[in-house]
């Protein structure tokens, strides 16, 4: 333990210039997430927004360490967000007991589930990072990273299922952490879970172009979500209930998300009365407020007309997974019994993805949407150990 928190103070010394400005980049990302958004092109980021860039370092309580790491850092950094814009994004560091191996800890960049929109839902915040799933790769012998997502503690609406901003999220806690603890790896995967399912898929898709200095070598991705953007013509007031769990409060999630992010759309044009208290709510609740709130309203009560084509567009770009461009190895996991993400659409996923001819292992377990995660250690434990050459 003692060994950590030098090797902390010393990197936390490293990066003293950086906190001299720390007030000056959180100011300034205020007024970036308040400014309206003008245009979907990516613009060049304002000096000292480069992504990966630091901007503070702070003690996370001992509570919400990973079991069985020596030290846990809380960080806050520059990223991409909506339309390719700058944002902040927080999230956490752990490192494994004792001394790393030579060239450092490998990495493993966890994107994590759905939690809700609200800063007080992150998980920094919360302290529910990653517990016994995470504590299982810290015990391989991997450092964790592990990204809250743009909007998630840091200002402005967290954009829900935006698939590249989730992704630039995760690659760039990555690049943040390799900055207060040199004694990680430039190797690195990226497990995720549910939503963080979609963003390890997209990040996957993107990490060697994005972070062409890191050494990106693959990824996991369980109970991912896949295809909604196929079944976002379908949502209109006849839409019925369906016999899952949580679709309307996703649904909420997404729809508040882009309400921020794409004010142009005019979200609340498309909204019943009960849909726009439910999308208002998704803005301070967490999952588990929201489930009991909406569990007897059907995706078709929060709308009062079927969705226009340039909102489709819009949630194309968000939802959408990308069936081609992996140049790593991906592992793709998928419960028979998930009633969260249907298996339905995880197998047109796999489907597609073998269609193109992509380097992806997908396989099937006879279980829930959590139960997945530990359901596949067997395999997946393996397959990362693979990526990292050991």
């Amino acid at each position: 333990m003692e060994n950590a928190r030098r090797r902390r103070s010393g990197a936390e010394g490293g990066v003293m210039i950086r906190r001299l400005v720390a007030r000056a980049a959180l100011a300034l990302a205020v007024a970036v997430t308040s400014i309206g958004v003008a245009s979907p092109d990516v613009v060049a980021s304002p000096a000292g927004t480069t992504p990966g860039t630091l901007v503070e370092t702070t003690g996370l309580d001992p509570a919400a360490w990973i079991p069985g790491a020596a030290s846990g850092i809380r960080v806050t950094y520059w990223t991409l967000g909506p339309l390719g814009r700058p944002a902040l994004s927080t999230g956490a560091v752990f490192l494994p007991p004792g001394n790393p191996p030579p060239g450092g800890w490998p990495v493993v960049s966890w994107a994590h589930g759905t939690v809700g929109l609200a800063d007080r839902c992150a998980p920094t915040v919360t302290g529910k990072i990653g517990g016994p799933y995470l504590g299982h790769w810290l015990a391989q012998g991997y450092a964790i990273v592990a990204t809250d997502y743009v909007g998630l503690g840091t200002p402005g609406t967290h954009p829900y299922l935006d698939g590249a901003s989730e992704a630039h999220s995760v690659i760039d806690m990555v690049r943040a952490a390799r900055v207060i603890e040199p004694i990680l790896s430039p190797h690195w995967v990226v497990l995720g879970q549910s939503q963080g399912g979609q963003a390890a898929m997209v990040t996957a898709s993107l990490a060697t172009r994005y972070a062409p200095e890191l050494d990106y070598r693959g990824g996991v991705a369980t109970g991912a979500p896949s295809n909604l953007e196929n079944l976002a013509p379908l949502v209109r007031p006849e839409f019925p209930q369906l016999p899952l769990t949580g679709t309307t409060v996703f649904v909420s999630y997404i729809l508040a998300g882009l309400r921020a992010t794409r004010p142009d759309l005019d979200i609340d044009s498309y909204l019943s009365d009960v849909g726009r208290a439910a999308v208002t709510a998704a803005e301070t609740n967490c999952y588990e407020d929201m489930e009991p709130l909406l569990r007897n309203v059907s995706v078709g009560d929060l709308v009062v007309r079927p969705l226009d084509e340039p909102v489709l567009s819009a949630l194309r770009d968000m939802l959408g997974v990308p069936t081609s461009g992996y140049d790593r190895p991906v592992f793709l996991g998928q419960g028979l019994t998930d009633d969260v993400v249907p298996a339905p659409l995880t197998f047109k996923l796999a489907a597609d993805l073998a269609a193109s001819h992509q380097p992806v292992t997908f396989r099937t377990y006879p279980t829930g949407h959590l139960e997945t995660m530990i359901a596949s250690l067997p395999d997946t434990t393996p397959f990362v150990r693979g990526l990292f050459g050991s």
